[in-house]
């Protein structure tokens, strides 16, 4: 039954996300409670049908129900049960479900979260959102239904691919990455409510702005996980290879992030409405993107598993996405206005909506968002370029690491400057003579940050500036909320000071700890990369060799012998001057659906460097192993620096205790123009 269940549960859900999305835009049209209320209860009937369906799937992989296909494709008696029920997302079927899942997920919080507030714009919001939800219903139940029925059931099934069990980070890493991707539906919802309404009032641009923040914050932790996640499984000791499914998560972060600063911008000055716009518009696009690059099968990749039937179907639902962001861009935009209290007639109106002093915060997060967008361009040119040329002449031909460090050296370096500058600035016009006494600190103290590290040994000119640039950026973000402690604490004492500080600028504070934590990760990556050193070396039992600070000796080889596998390891002691500080085992694990092992390397952490043993060959007997040796200066940073930008992000996010309303007066109000 349980094939039938399933379906009829997907089944259901795409009639109610039918029926809720006719019921949202005709409750928009008609300016009808009674409809908005009836797409509400649509929406929450997707959202548990859908979230049944994938109950429905984890019990079936579970039980072993082999008469389910996609359980006959992936499940296993002998895989463990995380990993079971981790096969899930596994494979494209159960991917595609998941994002359903996921889907109804947000759909359920972004509907009970609003409750009847914001009535003008709720019903669009529902009715593109439930749109949405209908493709991806129509998906799982047609060319990527994981339920059906398989006539003759074996008795076992293959299991996942061996990569995905293979390291307990594939629990956390794709949900992360999805609720990242998925989303992003819920600003564009929320963008084309506007635009179908006519207004983006700053009511409207909190709650926009923090649906956008939300899944941005997913994006980057899952972006994070996948790096850790590569770094503690693949065995090349690398964490970022400019592989083409590791950019499609990197476009739409770009975008969104440029979204969030725009956002500021128009929230504060009332201007770049049409770019904010395309911007949050553009980002959903470039998650759907992203998910064709993986599930699609026209990329070779670590991370894409399946060869899919799905691609043309995707294709045309992107196409179809980004013809109706440009139709409805160019045919409502214009009724957008600024209200007269908040308009400034310049020279420089016409091109931002607003005048740009050069020396002021807005024209830096201007310069920022030419950067990410500048970057984003880069990124999808050399990741799509491959394709086009084979398509054009049939030629074959590799953009590799070269070419994307070539420019992301460069633009990184500009936007940790600008994220240093920006806050250093006010918003409007700034005398040049108050430049220098802003900005003369916090570049004292990059030049600071950046002494230990030369004093240390590395005396790489590009690390230092690096480093120099995030000692800048840190120290500026950090200025900001000691400036006004210090102001306090005269009168109410270091703590009563930083209490109330905090508490009134608590969301700012948040944004400045997620600086912190992309400026920690760069500084991470300029060291890594800097200062990586990596050598093989063949040692016999008793032998040793040395790397960095640590010697390394092999003591033999081990069996072992589970349900899934067999693993094949490589004992070691590792020494530290005169003192043992650890034991290692990298080893390779052998899985009966698999010829070759999977290399599974076996990492020492430390807050000063990392040390890295991963298997290049390995005799059978153990007489000797072909080992590669890598030592990183400070990786663990970069683990840290994804909670400290997880930390900065709760606190923006984290709802106020009463209900947040917009002050009369604070931020630009767009109205519906009145025909003449």
């Amino acid at each position: 039954m349980t094939p039938e269940i399933g379906t009829g549960l997907v089944m259901a859900s795409l009639i109610a996300a039918a029926a809720g999305s006719a019921l949202g835009f005709q409750a928009g049209a008609r300016r009808s409670l009674a409809l908005l209320d009836a797409a509400r209860w649509a929406a929450t009937a997707f959202a548990g049908l859908m979230i049944a369906a994938n109950l429905v799937m984890v019990a079936a992989l579970l039980g072993h129900d082999f008469s389910v296909k996609y359980v006959a494709e992936v499940g296993s008696l002998t895989t463990p049960v995380p990993f079971t029920i981790v096969s899930l997302w596994a494979s494209l079927d159960g991917s595609i479900l998941f994002w359903g899942g996921i889907l109804g997920v947000y759909v359920l919080v972004f509907t009970r979260s609003l409750a009847h507030r914001h009535r003008e714009y709720m019903p669009w919001t529902l009715g593109v959102l439930l749109a949405t939800c209908v493709f991806f219903a129509l998906l799982v139940a047609g060319v990527a239904n994981p339920f059906e029925r398989v006539p003759n059931p074996p008795t076992d099934g293959p299991g996942p691919n061996p990569l995905l069990q293979n390291h307990w980070l594939m629990i956390v890493h794709p949900p992360t990455l999805y609720l990242g991707y998925v989303g992003m539906v819920v600003p564009f919802a929320m963008i084309c409510a506007a635009l179908f309404a006519g207004r983006l009032e700053d009511g409207w641009m909190v709650p926009l702005r923090r649906w956008m923040l939300v899944p941005w914050t997913f994006l980057t932790i899952g972006i994070v996980l996948g790096g850790w996640w590569s770094y503690g499984v693949l065995g090349w000791g690398g964490y970022w290879a400019w592989d083409p499914v590791e950019n499609a998560s990197f476009h739409p972060w770009l975008t969104g992030t440029a979204f969030l600063h725009s956002a500021m911008v128009f929230q504060k000055r009332g201007g770049l409405r049409i770019w904010t716009l395309a911007l949050g518009m553009a980002t959903f696009l470039l998650t759907l993107v992203g998910t064709f690059m993986t599930r699609s099968g026209v990329f070779n990749s670590v991370h894409s598993f399946t060869q899919s039937p799905i691609g043309p179907v995707f294709l045309a639902f992107i196409a179809i996405v980004l013809l109706f962001s440009v139709v409805l861009l160019a045919t409502r935009e214009h009724l957008l206005v600024v209200d007269d209290e908040h308009a400034e007639t310049t020279t420089m109106s016409g091109v931002f909506g607003f005048e740009v002093p050069l020396l002021s915060r807005e024209a830096a997060l201007l310069a920022q968002n030419a950067l990410f967008t500048v970057f984003t361009f880069t990124v999808l040119l050399g990741t799509l370029y491959p394709l086009i040329a084979e398509a054009v002449d049939g030629r074959k031909v590799s953009l590799g690491e070269p070419y994307f460090d070539r420019w992301a050296l460069p633009l990184g370096m500009l936007m940790i400057f600008l994220m240093g500058v920006g806050p250093a600035l006010p918003w409007g016009r700034m005398s040049p003579s108050r430049v220098a006494p802003r900005l003369l600190p916090p570049t004292l103290l990059g030049v600071a940050f950046a002494a230990p590290f030369a004093l240390a040994g590395f005396t790489s000119p590009i690390v230092l500036a690096t480093l120099t640039l995030c000692g800048f950026a840190i120290a500026v973000h950090a200025l900001e909320f000691w400036t006004p402690w210090r102001a306090r604490a005269a009168k109410e004492g270091w703590g009563r000071a930083a209490l109330v500080v905090f508490r009134r600028t608590r969301k700012r504070w948040g944004g400045h700890i997620a600086h912190h934590g992309v400026a920690l990760l760069v500084v991470t990556i300029a060291l890594s990369k800097g200062y990586k050193a990596e050598q093989d070396v063949t040692l016999h039992p008793g032998e040793a060799a040395e790397i960095g600070r640590h010697t390394v000796r092999y003591l033999g080889s081990d069996l072992s012998e589970e349900p899934h596998r067999t693993s094949v390891g490589a004992n070691f002691a590792v020494v530290e001057g005169d003192r043992a500080i650890k034991k290692m085992r990298p080893h390779l694990n052998y899985y009966p659906t698999q010829r070759e092992p999977i290399y599974t390397p076996e990492v020492y952490s430390t807050l000063r460097d990392d040390l890295y043993l991963s298997i290049v060959e390995i005799d059978k007997d153990g007489a000797y192993v072909v080992l590669r040796m890598i030592a990183m200066p400070g990786m663990l940073w970069m683990w840290l620096a994804g909670g400290v930008i997880l930390l900065g992000s709760l606190i923006v996010v984290w709802p106020d205790a009463r209900r947040e309303r917009p002050l009369a007066g604070a931020a630009p109000t767009v109205r519906t123009e009145t025909p003449a």
